[in-house]
C-alpha cells in the first residue's frame, strides 16, 4: 500500500518529525492541528471557542489539499488541557459538522505544544 504525504501552506507547517497528513488506503490521516493561523504564524489564545475554530479551519485546509473535506471526516481525536472546555469544542464541532458528526475520542492531557488549550487530529475518507 502506497502512502502520499500531504503538505499545504494553508495550514501551519509541521514543527517536528511528522507530516500534516498522510493519504493511504482511501483514508487521509491528519496530524494534530493547533490554533495557529497559517498565513501569519500567529498562535491564537482567545479562548477555547475561537481556538477550536482555528484548529478546524486548519484541518479543513489540510483535507482540501488532500482532495477531501470536513464532510468526509469519520473520526476526530480531541486533546484538551481542561476537559470542562468540551462544551466549547462541542459548539464549534456542531456548527462545522452539523448533524453528520464524526466519531470522536476526547481526552484531557496535562500539557499540549506551546501551552495551547486544544489540539485535534482527524481521519477522513478520500
Amino acid at each position: 500500500m502506497e502512502k502520499e504525504i500531504v503538505l499545504t501552506s494553508k495550514a501551519p507547517a509541521p514543527q517536528g518529525a511528522y507530516s500534516q497528513a498522510v493519504k493511504t488506503g482511501g483514508f487521509i490521516f491528519v496530524s494534530g492541528q493547533i490554533p495557529v493561523v497559517a498565513s501569519t504564524g500567529e498562535l491564537v489564545a482567545e479562548g477555547v471557542h475561537r481556538e477550536t475554530r482555528v484548529v478546524v479551519d486548519n484541518i479543513e485546509a489540510v483535507l482540501a489539499a488532500a482532495g477531501s473535506s470536513l464532510d468526509k471526516v469519520v473520526k476526530l481525536g480531541v486533546f484538551l488541557k481542561n476537559i470542562d472546555d468540551i462544551k466549547f469544542v462541542n459548539d464549534v464541532l456542531t456548527e462545522r459538522f452539523g448533524a453528520k458528526l464524526p466519531a470522536r475520542t476526547t481526552v484531557e492531557v496535562s500539557r499540549l505544544p506551546k501551552d495551547i488549550s486544544v489540539e485535534i487530529d482527524a481521519i477522513a475518507v478520500q
